[in-house]
This record gives C-alpha cells, sequence and structure tokens, in this order.
C-alpha cells in the first residue's frame, strides 16, 4: 500500500515527536466533553434552580443539531483539507477560539431567570457543539489523510485517542478540585496549545485534483463502510449503555458511591495505558481480529461484573480495569480501520471528512440509543435511582451487564460473518 508523502518525510524520522504534535489536540477536545455531558446539567440545576425537563429538552435539541450537522461539517473539512493543511488548520484555530469562548460562557452566563438561562444554555451549546465538531472533524479527517499501512494508521490514532483518554482523566479530577473557573482557563490553554503544536504536526498533501467535494452520499456508496459502520454501531451501542447506567450501578448495586473516583480513573487509565499494547496486537494480528480480541474480552468481564454485590469494591474495580483494557481496542482499531476503507476504495484525500463526519453522528446516535434502551428498560422493570429492593436490583444488574454482553456478542458475529470471514475466503 502506498504511503503519502508527508507521512514518509515528516513521520517515520521523529515518528514519537510527530505523534505527539499530531495527538496533542486529542486532549482538550476529550477534556471538553465531560463537562458538558455530565456537570452542565447538574450546574445549572443546583447553581441557577433551571427544571431538569426543561434543561434536558434543551440538551437533547443540541444534541440532534450537533449529530446531524456532522456530515456537512465532514464535507467542508474535505474541501479545506483538499486545498492544503494550512487552511484547513488556519479554520481550526477560529473554530478553537470559538469553542474556548463558548465554553467558558456556558458555565458563567451573564443572565438571570429560568427562561433566560434556558435561552443562554441553548445557544452557547449550540456554538459550542458546533465548533467542537468542526475541530474534531478535521482533526480525524488530517490523520486519515496520512495514510499508510495498518499498524501506521494504528498508530495514528492511538496517539489521537491515548491523548483524549488523558483528557477524560484531567477533566474528571479538576472541576472538583479547582474550580469551574480555572477548569475554563486550563481548557482554553490546553486547546490553544493543541492548535499550535498541529501546525508543526505531519500534513496531509493536497488533493490531487481541483474537483469539488465529494457528496455527503459518497461513503454510503462503499459496501465496507457500509459493513463496518453497521458493526460499529451495534459495538458502540453495548458500549454506550455501561457509561449511561455506571454511576446507578455503584452507588445502588455495589453501594459504593465514595469510591466513583477511583473506579473511573482505574478504567480510563487502564484504557490509555493499553493502546500501545493493541497496537502491537495490530501489529501481530491485524485490525479485525484485534478488535474482536477486545471486544471478546470486554464480554468476559462484564459477565463476571453480574455476579457482584455490596461492598464488592475490589473486585469490581478489577472489572474496571480491565474493561478499560477491552477500551483501548474500542479507541485504537475501529478508526483505523475506517481509514484502510476510505484508501482501499480509492477516496483518500478526497473524502476523509465525509467519511468521519458520518462516522461521528454514528457515535453521537450511540449514545442517544444507549440511553434510549436502558432507561425505558429500567424503568419498565421497576428500577429507580435508590431503589433497594432484588427486583429493582436485578432489573440494574441486566441492564448494566447482561445487555451490553448480549449486543457486544451480537457486535462479535457480524465482525466475523461481515468482515473476517470474507476477508480469509479473498
Amino acid at each position: 500500500m502506498a504511503v503519502s508523502a508527508a507521512w514518509a518525510g515528516a513521520w517515520p524520522d521523529d515518528r514519537p515527536l510527530g505523534g505527539l504534535r499530531y495527538g496533542a489536540l486529542g486532549l482538550p477536545l476529550a477534556f471538553v466533553a465531560l463537562p458538558l455531558y455530565v456537570i452542565l446539567p447538574n450546574h445549572y440545576a443546583q447553581a441557577f434552580g433551571v427544571p431538569l425537563a426543561a434543561l434536558g429538552l434543551v440538551l437533547l435539541g443540541a444534541r440532534l443539531l450537533d449529530a446531524f450537522a456532522d456530515p456537512l461539517i465532514g464535507r467542508w473539512a474535505d474541501a479545506l483539507l483538499g486545498r492544503g493543511a494550512l487552511r484547513a488548520w488556519t479554520i481550526t484555530v477560529l473554530a478553537a477560539v470559538v469553542l474556548a469562548l463558548g465554553f467558558r460562557a456556558l458555565f458563567f452566563p451573564p443572565v438571570q431567570g429560568s427562561g433566560a438561562l434556558l435561552a443562554w444554555c441553548a445557544a452557547m451549546l449550540a456554538v459550542t457543539y458546533l465548533s467542537y465538531s468542526t475541530v474534531t472533524v478535521v482533526h480525524q479527517a488530517w490523520g486519515a489523510r496520512l495514510g499508510g499501512d495498518a499498524p501506521q494508521r494504528a498508530r495514528v490514532v492511538a496517539w489521537r485517542e491515548g491523548m483524549s483518554l488523558a483528557g477524560v482523566l484531567v477533566a474528571s479530577v479538576l472541576p472538583s478540585v479547582a474550580g469551574l473557573s480555572v477548569t475554563t482557563v486550563v481548557f482554553a490553554a490546553l486547546l490553544l496549545a493543541g492548535v499550535v503544536v498541529l501546525r508543526a504536526a505531519p500534513a496531509p498533501a493536497p488533493s490531487l485534483t481541483d474537483e469539488p467535494p465529494v457528496s455527503m452520499a459518497l461513503p454510503f456508496r462503499t459496501p465496507a463502510f457500509r459493513r463496518l459502520l453497521g458493526i460499529y454501531l451495534l459495538n458502540g451501542i453495548a458500549s454506550a449503555i455501561p457509561a449511561t447506567l455506571v454511576l446507578f450501578f455503584i452507588a445502588d448495586r455495589l453501594d459504593a458511591k465514595a469510591y466513583e473516583p477511583m473506579f473511573l480513573a482505574g478504567y480510563f487509565a487502564a484504557g490509555a495505558l493499553s493502546i500501545p499494547l493493541w497496537v502491537r496486537a495490530v501489529r501481530r494480528f491485524g485490525l479485525p481480529l484485534a478488535w474482536l480480541a477486545g471486544m471478546v474480552l470486554a464480554i468476559a468481564v462484564f459477565i463476571w461484573a453480574a455476579l457482584l454485590g455490596t461492598g464488592d469494591v475490589w473486585p469490581y474495580m478489577a472489572v474496571c480495569v480491565l474493561s478499560g483494557v477491552a477500551l483501548g481496542a474500542d479507541l485504537t482499531i475501529p478508526g483505523a480501520m475506517l481509514a484502510g476503507v476510505i484508501q482501499r476504495a480509492g477516496h483518500g484525500r478526497q473524502a476523509e471528512g465525509a467519511y468521519f463526519g458520518w462516522w461521528n453522528f454514528a457515535t453521537k446516535l450511540n449514545l442517544a440509543l444507549a440511553a434510549g434502551l436502558a432507561l425505558p428498560a429500567l424503568q419498565w422493570f421497576g428500577y429507580e435511582p435508590g431503589a433497594r429492593s432484588d427486583e429493582a436490583l436485578t432489573a440494574l444488574t441486566l441492564a448494566y451487564c447482561l445487555l451490553p454482553c448480549l449486543l457486544k456478542g451480537l457486535a462479535v458475529g457480524l465482525l466475523w460473518v461481515l468482515w473476517i470471514r470474507p476477508a480469509e475466503a479473498s
């Protein structure tokens, strides 16, 4: 497989530093996600008295706007990168500035009253989400355009996702330790540093032609993309359900709310530390088989979690660490497989943005579908936060542990039937 001139000339001679320069932007991009999704609702409810139901509608509307905008942003990213990395980087800088300002404004609104606060929150969420998506899609498409073989593509994704996990770890601690004001300043500084060093990262070459950006429908004309997206969606829902329910499980099933920071830190730290191991597994076994191994590990771990109960702190810590290792595969491998699909389809250096726009749409759809499956199912079977009856805790265990295992098992089957067996037969 041909390697792009940018990769061949810039990365192998200076690989760790080149990888860090590209991946560094992943840290602040992941850093912003946790406060937006976890802290913001509680902040508006507790500090300003905004009704949760109305706030939930605002958050849902902003999320839908963000998801449907991603394919359009992806097409724009292709046009920018097609004209050269400098143009794309300049737009990234501008979007990063807007993102930093919007993030700060969300947590420190200059208005009072529930109606005005909800309007302010809706406007600033739209600004923040759209600028966040612009930076994210350009960053992902930039990395995919560097090309390379499977291990090289995995290294590109590993640098980006490894830095992302570091950002999640920082964001999980900093707001409670230093406060929201310091958090927004630190985020702005990290974001500025990330876009500055991206300019010195290996840069993709411009498109070979001056043709206009490809149609947003182009990725769906590629059979391999449709197959990979189906596997990714199913596996993503399986992974998002535990993320939606984990705090309920810790508080009510384990009665270990005081240990939440330790569990989350162990999970994300294990994910970050496992990424080099998954890159080596890709080199040895290839992308699909390595991803399959990660899925099987996740299933084995969560089946064990279904046996845990009150006071099982250290057994659950083992679950967090081992499932964090499996997370490393989910973060590293699918994006590298997508980059390979783009190359084999002949769409390299012309349609990466379109592909990653739909990819991000699917990622956000995973979160929405996970909540849509798990939360109504829990209510249907009689669970509500704080419940300790046997029936309620059984429902929680089924939703948190066994439903994800079932869905991930189906994803394993799809990966084997739609991807690995056809490759072996060809």
